[in-house]
């Protein structure tokens, strides 16, 4: 079936000048007339932005025309020149992939680009190729200068450790007393208990802050035990900058001796061998942990909701033991036969878990539930599943896009309204906002087109409030969808689920496809059980296979299994 033609005609003008205001009835019939009669296309939408800078893409009409796009509703997008739908060449491109995603004609008049040619195609792929050149040598050329700027020991701008003051005359950070007697202590303290964990345990018992004031974790005391810059040690360029792995050493830019020490060599030498003992495999510092079962507080059986016992497993070749789970009942009355092991439970848990942090930075409101599962089940573990429940991919998708809590929706502004039914609700809200964007269009039109204009001043700010009014009313439509749940601050989620996931990661190196068998021969199964009950409040089994997660935000995700698997 052919697809109906229908055109996007997008204007927009700066207001700065008058002669702006004179452009905008010249781009919209000069785009009427092309969209009529060059490209014989009747059916069309008009959208304007009058008064907003090209700089970026925040702009109400274009917003609006962009998801409109999304919903498949046009085949052509019609602008007066480029430069209308933005000056800034990053978010052109990132516009045109989208396009070209949902099979959008894109159609400059002025520059003759229309990109359903082949060569208006090929002279926008021109300019992108250039956009892209320009993001690399930009990049480069940034580079460059702080890679000089390293060599010459000077500040690049990090974070300043605990420990150290910003020197304002020096532009360098300078000893402060009162913190470099906290980190004397630490690395003290470490060589008595020879425990991170430990360590952030009591620091935390004492009331000692970190730099930021906040608690310790494993984590930022192992920051602190191994960053040279307490032994007056001064690097650069350790680490790759999407990925934070290790570059080759002779990447590194190292200065010795640069500037004053808190710790002497001879400790932090006495720290680092300690640490390397404790995390590479070493008995006498992992003993401790030997009998720690990871899961024992969080699996449960789905065949009957009990919770599951936990305990060694067989030991491997190798001397290694993982963690078995079995069903209370079996242990009672035999009736229910449910287990699973370290070894399949958890590389599809952290690995799931990876992938949900992925979402968490990547997502946006382009990104479909589709595109959303598809991130959540990258990677060979996931293999198995048919999809993820529905429902579970929206409330995901709610949460994380719109920060809605899940929780279920009561009116607060007028007691009276509680009872009236959902939709009447819905109608009385959609009313009021198509009375709004009305208001909106008049306010446009009387400043563009009246003789006795209001001033610019006005018009911004009238603007302005008939918009954050608008966004109200989409906030309060937005909230009769909500679902009933638990909810915990989905910020304070993502913070304490990033750091954590960090501290285990960064001891493999790599947070694709982590490999859990080397993650649990080199990590301390105290600081992976810490991990996880940070973030997760029950993991549900059957016969080996997770069936559902919840985790401590409120959200619970089902996983339904490919047949015969």
């Amino acid at each position: 079936m052919e697809r109906k033609l229908k055109a996007a005609l997008y204007l927009r003008v700066s207001t700065f000048h008058q002669i702006d205001k004179d452009s905008l009835p010249l781009q919209e019939s000069d785009l009427i007339n092309y969209a009529k009669y060059i490209l014989g296309i009747d059916d069309f939408v008009i959208f304007k932005d009058p008064g907003y800078s090209g700089k970026d893409t925040d702009r109400p009409d274009y917003q609006n025309m962009m998801a409109r796009i999304r919903m498949g509703e046009f085949s052509h997008l019609l602008v007066w020149k480029i430069d209308r739908i933005s000056r800034n060449l990053r978010d052109f491109s990132e516009m045109y992939d989208e396009l070209k995603k949902y099979k959008v004609t894109f159609i400059s008049k002025n520059e003759q680009f229309d990109t359903s040619t082949a060569m208006g195609e090929a002279m926008l792929k021109i300019i992108l190729v250039f956009a892209e050149l320009e993001r690399k040598l930009t990049a480069e050329r940034v580079f460059a200068v702080m890679m000089s700027r390293a060599e010459k020991g000077l500040w690049n701008g990090a974070t300043v450790p605990l420990g150290f003051i910003w020197d304002e005359e020096t532009k360098f950070p300078k000893i402060y007393e009162p913190e470099a007697k906290v980190v004397q202590y630490i690395f003290d303290l470490y060589e008595k208990i020879r425990s991170t964990t430990k360590v952030a345990k009591q620091l935390n018992m004492e009331g000692v802050k970190t730099k930021r004031g906040g608690s310790w974790t494993a984590r930022t005391v192992g920051a602190i035990l191994t960053n040279p810059f307490y032994i007056g040690t001064y690097r650069y360029n350790t680490k790759t900058q999407k990925t934070r792995r290790w570059k080759d050493k002779s990447e590194w830019i190292v200065i010795e001796d640069h500037h004053p020490a808190i710790i002497s060599k001879e400790q932090f030498n006495r720290v680092a061998d300690i640490l390397k003992g404790n995390y590479r495999g070493d008995y006498n510092r992992q003993r401790e942990s030997k009998n720690i079962h990871i899961l024992s507080s969080i699996i449960k059986c789905f065949k009957c909701g009990s919770n599951m016992n936990a305990g060694n497993d067989r030991a491997r070749k190798n001397g290694f033991t993982p963690s078995r789970y079995t069903c209370y009942l079996f242990h009672k009355t035999y009736t229910c036969n449910n287990f699973a092991s370290d070894l399949t439970v958890l590389p599809f848990l952290i690995n799931y878990i990876g992938n949900y942090m992925t979402l968490q930075e990547r997502i946006t409101k382009n990104h479909s539930y589709r595109d959303m599962e598809s991130i959540l089940l990258r990677g060979k573990y996931f293999k198995d599943i048919e999809h993820i429940n529905k429902d579970d991919i929206k409330s995901t998708y709610k949460l994380l896009v719109n920060n809605l809590p899940i929780v279920n929706y009561q009116m607060q502004d007028e007691s009276e309204e509680k009872n009236i039914s959902f939709k009447d609700r819905y109608d009385i809200y959609k009313a009021e906002k198509e009375k709004h964007e009305n208001a909106l269009k008049r306010l446009d039109d009387l400043f563009l087109y009246a003789e006795d204009s209001m001033p610019k001043k006005d018009f911004v700010l009238k603007r302005q409030e008939i918009t954050n009014k608008i966004e109200e009313i989409n906030s309060k439509i937005q909230g009769l969808h909500t679902e009933e749940n638990t909810f915990i601050d989905n910020k304070e989620f993502s913070l304490q689920a990033k750091a954590s996931f960090y501290l285990i990661t960064q001891e493999i190196g790599n947070s694709k496809n982590i490999d859990v068998r080397y993650l649990l021969e080199n990590v301390d199964k105290s600081v992976i059980k810490d991990f996880l009950s940070t973030i997760i409040t029950e993991v549900v089994v059957d016969h080996k296979k997770i069936h559902h997660i919840t985790f401590k935000n409120g959200l619970t995700h089902h996983f339904e299994y490919k047949e015969n698997q």
